[in-house]
């Protein structure tokens, strides 16, 4: 993995967190941190942002630091997973929390994003952690009981066994009910044929945000879970070039 470094930190209460970083610079300046989704079965962790090029090419051409995050029960991130709830917003923050201590991060810019189930989590951090520059969410469910009841069978055997089904279980995992205490500006991208989270899961979403007065933007795309890359690639790039953007000093 040349020009990504891996890290191992604390949770903040022993358990470990895998993070994998590209190479800091001399300069200050913002990073992004992804949050990988189920990834079918392999449990690479944040291990598939680097193989697959994102992390170098994101830092690369944003002029960035570059982070993934590897969930509880995948990579070498300290288990069981539990689908999105309270441990995998801790490492989340863990991670947040590593990147805002790195002298080259300027942590007044720093950006969420995460996939699928690491959408269902990153939203849920966004509830918690206010000064982050923004949050990108992608194929994510943001109502989780409204998603389970909705959910194949499967899925619903997954999110009994890793979460539980009390109410408790579903509201710590359901952004949509916790919309008022987000601050950061959110973009949300989502296919219309998405059998896993429909497409309302999103639009619910949007509407409680602008209800709350945050700055947030929904892409429809044409796909369904897994969004076409020369979709989401120009909307990412409009939105991060700006994002990331230099704040000129006044003199």
């Amino acid at each position: 993995m040349p020009g990504v470094t891996e890290h191992i930190i604390d949770r903040g209460d022993g358990a470990r967190v895998q993070l994998f970083q590209t190479p800091t610079s001399d300069q200050r300046n913002g990073a992004i941190l992804f949050v990988h989704g189920n990834q079918g079965g392999l449990l690479l962790g944040g291990r598939e942002a680097v193989d697959d090029g994102s992390l170098i090419r994101f830092s690369s051409r944003l002029g960035v630091t570059a982070a993934a995050v590897s969930q509880p029960g995948f990579g070498a991130s300290d288990g069981p997973a539990d689908f999105s709830g309270p441990t995998t917003q801790k490492s989340i923050v863990a991670a947040l929390d590593f990147l805002k201590r790195q002298p080259s991060v300027d942590s007044t810019r720093l950006v969420l994003y995460g996939n699928s189930r690491g959408a269902v989590a990153s939203a849920m951090v966004a509830t918690k952690v206010v000064d982050l520059k923004a949050l990108i969410l992608t194929g994510g469910v943001y109502d989780m009981r409204d998603a389970y009841k909705n959910s194949s069978r499967g899925l619903q055997q997954t999110i009994q066994k890793e979460a539980g089904l009390s109410d408790e279980d579903f509201l710590d995992r359901s952004a949509l009910y916790h919309a008022h205490n987000i601050r950061s500006e959110t973009l949300l991208l989502h296919g219309k044929y998405d059998d896993r989270a429909s497409i309302d899961q999103a639009e619910r979403f949007s509407e409680a945000l602008a209800r709350a007065g945050v700055p947030v933007s929904l892409h429809t795309l044409e796909g369904g879970h897994r969004l076409p890359r020369e979709q989401v690639t120009p909307i990412l790039r409009d939105f991060l070039t700006r994002v990331f953007a230099p704040v000129a000093t006044v003199h």
